[in-house]
This record gives structure tokens, sequence and C-alpha cells, in this order.
């Protein structure tokens, strides 16, 4: 699936723990419509790093969902299971640049010191001064620093974040020999050629430590806009795991009116005929002003 590449490159990164919900599709039309609003690419990237998260068939699922609701990417899909060379090669730069340790704490001892963070307990640093070898294969840290991470969101306008204070050093390589998730993603956006992501606000917290990531390894900053977050009747975001249920595969077009509704963007008078009438009419209605957040 094929359309011209111009400068803007937009991508929808899926992880395959189950079918593509409500909320998912939330997120792929944003970043669908945004890429294609601006004549731009729109790549989708599987984020399989997961495995024990992950379920059978699901991305294969996914991938089928997309083509039944109408969204055409350009190129491959990426899957990151595929990646793991070159998240070595980059974990490598790290180690070479002193950035990162060895950790050898549970979650158990982290939660147990005490410190809070925005995201929860918050690592004391006990194992900071450890140096790495060769042989060690569990957890590594990154070292945080006391200084802010600053940079302005499409939607949600000026973020600042003291990475030390507010998350603390954080996992780039789990205890269990699998990548992170902060540093695939970094790595994969620049492997791509990334420079536009929009996707939900649930990452708006990540953001930081994936700029902070790109400055250590020395890539180019993507321009970020988190869109609001589809929530369930008990203010829980809309997800896999707390029951959210798959779109409707076989009658696509009442979720992408839906979809449509809940990104604030103008609706058509009557009821598209197509499936390409309908992207037709969302494309060259798209604006991110009914999101943007407003300052006070």
């Amino acid at each position: 699936m094929t359309r011209k590449k111009q400068n803007y490159r937009g991508r929808f990164a899926p992880s395959p723990t189950g079918p593509l919900h409500f909320g998912s599709l939330v997120a792929a039309m944003g970043s669908y419509l945004d890429a294609r609003s601006r004549g731009g690419a729109w790549l989708v990237r599987m984020e399989d790093l997961d495995t024990p998260r992950e379920i059978p068939g699901a991305a294969s699922d996914i991938l089928q969902t997309l083509e039944r609701f109408g969204f055409e990417w350009d190129g491959e899909v990426l899957y990151q299971s595929s990646r793991q060379e070159a998240y070595r090669e980059a974990l490598a730069t790290l180690i070479s640049d002193n950035a990162v340790f060895p950790c050898s704490c549970s979650r158990r001892e982290v939660a147990e010191a005490g410190l809070q963070g925005m995201e929860g307990p918050r690592y004391s640093g006990k194992c900071r001064q450890q140096r790495m070898t060769k042989t060690h294969s569990g957890a590594v840290r990154v070292r945080t620093h006391q200084e802010q991470i600053q940079f302005k969101d499409r939607i949600c306008k000026q973020i600042s974040q003291n990475l030390e204070l507010d998350i603390g050093d954080f996992i780039v390589r789990r205890a269990d020999g699998l990548f992170a998730y902060q540093l695939a993603v970094v790595v994969d956006d620049a492997f791509q050629q990334v420079n536009q992501i929009v996707r939900g606000a649930d990452l708006l917290c990540s953001t930081p430590r994936q700029i902070h990531l790109q400055q250590l390894l020395g890539l180019t900053t993507p321009e970020y806009a988190h869109l609001p977050l589809v929530l369930n009747d008990s203010g829980q975001k809309l997800s896999k795991k707390t029951g959210a249920f798959p779109v409707d595969k076989e009658s696509p077009l009442p979720s992408l009116i839906a979809a449509l509704e809940f990104l604030n963007q103008p609706l058509p008078n009557e009821t598209p005929g197509s499936l390409s009438s309908f992207w037709e009419w969302a494309i060259a209605h798209w604006s991110l002003s009914p999101l943007v957040t407003q300052e006070k």
C-alpha cells in the first residue's frame, strides 16, 4: 500500500496484545489524518517486543482490521522483533558513553525505598555506581539528571519534566533480557525517519525519557502531538486490560464516524456511502485545533 512520500513521516505503532479496539482506532485515525492532510507518509510498526504479553495472531488481525477500515500505509510493516541487533547497537553506544548502569533491584525493592514519581515508585539510584560488564545480562538503567527536559506538544502545549525527580533512572533493558519500549521506540523512529508522532496522551509522560535517549544517541527529536484518551465508564483508559471490545470489522463506518466525532472533527451532513468517501471528507476537514489544550 503506497502513496507518494513527502517530508512529513508519521506512524501508527500498535502492540499485538489483542484486537484493535476503539481507543486504538482513535489513535490510528488521528495519526493517519494528520499525515494524509499534510501530504505525508504514514507507516505502520508492530511493537511486538514484549513476547510474554503478545497474543498469537493479534498482529495479523490488527493489520486486517486496518485494511477493512480503509487505512493505507506506506511501505512494509516493521516488526520490532526483527530489530534486536539495532537495539543491541544502541545499548552498546550508551554503555561506551557510561550513560547506563546494571541494576539488580526488584520492583519490591524500588517500592520499599519510598520514593514517589509521576508514574508510581521512583528508583532510588541504589546501583548507580555499578559499572557495566560484558557478562551482565540483567536489567540496565539510564542515568537521569536534575535538569528539565522541555518540548512543545502540538496539542498539550509546553511540557517540562525533571527526569531524575519525576521519573528516576529508567530501564532500557529488562531483567528478563528484553529491550524496553523506551529504547526500542527511539531507535525505530530514527530508523524509519519518523518526524511527526501523533499518539495517545497516555504516552505524554514517556516523551521526555525518549527525548533524553535521543539526545544521548545523537538522534533527531520528532514533533509530538498527544491525542485525548478514550475512557471507559469508570474513568479508566480504554484498553485491552480494561475489557475494551474489538471494533466491528464487518461494519467499519459507524466506528469511523464515532472516532471522528471523538476527535472533535466536523461530521459529514450525510452518512458517507463508502469508505473512500469517508476518508476523502475526513482528510479534507482534518484539524488539530479543536483538540489543542488552552493555556492558562
